[in-house]
């Protein structure tokens, strides 16, 4: 039974069709022209323990008579954005968050409602040294699992071409990544320093709200002490009070 906290959590991932540009040659890194930008072609998220919900352009009304209008799709994102208090994604700050804010704003739509982030690419980063960062190799070194096989960039240039198979496998693609982006988050929880307060109960660990936790110890700070989760694992550190005393058994 999950623990009751009080923000919500949001999981997601976004995929987008490439730009077509005019170049000079296969290696050159500026484009003499582009001929069309990117657009959104699917999103999946989920709720910390809650339901995904997984769209792409065919599932509404309006890719029938433009194939290229993701404004339904990042409307609809952009709700769920606007209900959650805490975003999670893999590069989710230097590439989801951006790529779906230029959509947003694009298409004349208000920023969502305040949020926070906690972007599983930058723990990996700061706390272990992987031989590499990317999302898959991490699960696969950690026994979490395995992104799907997407057989190269046919598949974008398949869904872009309207090919209904192709978004089928599409959309199993990304739901798969955010599957395996929240099994890394309960992996790294623990390790996450400055993870957002979940819960403000003095019996609960502020994580993941479990009331399995144990004092061990004062802190650095007058009235404080730290804490240890027996369930996910984290150390943290809370102001003392007595009804935490009461409830909690202290090990100094």
């Amino acid at each position: 039974m999950p623990n009751k906290l009080d923000k919500k959590i949001l999981f997601f991932d976004i995929e987008t069709a490439p730009l077509k540009i005019w170049s000079w040659g296969v290696w050159q890194t500026d484009a003499v022209a582009v001929d069309s930008d990117w657009y959104m072609l699917s999103f999946s998220a989920k709720w910390l323990d809650g339901g995904f919900t997984t769209k792409g352009l065919p599932d509404y009304a309006s890719y029938k008579t433009d194939k290229t209008n993701d404004r339904e799709l990042i409307s609809e994102l952009h709700q769920l954005m606007s209900e959650a208090d805490i975003i999670i994604g893999h590069n989710g700050d230097n590439f989801d968050i951006k790529k779906t804010n230029e959509r947003i704003i694009y298409h004349g739509l208000t920023p969502p409602e305040p949020y926070k982030t906690i972007d599983t690419l930058k723990i990996a980063k700061k706390y272990f040294k992987f031989t590499k960062n990317n999302l898959n190799y991490i699960c696969e070194r950690l026994g979490i699992g395995s992104k799907h096989e997407t057989g190269g960039k046919d598949l974008w240039l398949k869904c872009i071409d309207g090919d209904m198979g192709s978004w089928k496998k599409m959309l199993s693609y990304n739901k798969q990544d955010v599957v395996l982006l929240e099994a890394l988050y309960y992996k790294l929880r623990s390790w996450i320093h400055n993870h957002p307060v979940m819960t403000t109960l003095n019996n609960q660990c502020i994580r993941c709200g479990s009331s399995s936790v144990q004092a061990r110890g004062r802190a650095d700070k007058k009235n404080w002490h730290r804490y240890r989760c027996n369930d996910c694992g984290s150390w943290y550190q809370k102001k003392n009070t007595q009804e935490l005393l009461n409830r909690i058994t202290i090990h100094l």
